[in-house]
């Protein structure tokens, strides 16, 4: 990892290099961080969209990668995921042919999540999916 910020309270933070190992680093600090928190109810399925995410920003940006976690309370709380790269274009859905290896994951965040999108950043951008964390 290249940076860490983790206030432990309701928001965590990490930049990743543009490298392979991130994939299953970032999976496995999300885990980790929501095990902490008590949310391991979301825990596997936010793993699996922060995988797909970081995946996407490995194949189509060069430089950094960074993961957020915000977890607002209430009822029911919400689990609010950010994935950042350098590239300023938005991702693009499309639609993977039966036999491709890839072109499922955006697919999979939309149906996965409460709410997601994109949002153009200083340097780049940022995908977001926000997850309904039960009570």
């Amino acid at each position: 990892m290249i940076g860490v910020i983790d206030n432990g309270d309701d928001c965590a933070e990490w930049t990743f290099p543009a490298e392979p190992g991130a994939v299953r680093t970032a999976r496995a600090v999300v885990r980790d961080r929501l095990r902490a928190w008590g949310l391991d109810s979301v825990g596997d399925i936010a793993a699996l969209l922060v995988s797909e995410l970081v995946t996407n920003a490995l194949r189509h940006a060069t430089g950094p990668i960074g993961v957020r976690l915000v977890r607002s309370d209430g009822s029911p709380g919400t689990l609010l995921v950010e994935v950042s790269d350098p590239l300023p274009d938005p991702p693009r859905e499309r639609t993977a042919d039966l036999d491709d290896e890839g072109g499922r994951g955006l697919r999979l965040v939309a149906c996965s999540a409460r709410a997601w999108g994109t949002r153009p950043g200083e340097s780049g951008k940022t995908v977001w999916f926000e997850l309904a964390v039960p009570d």
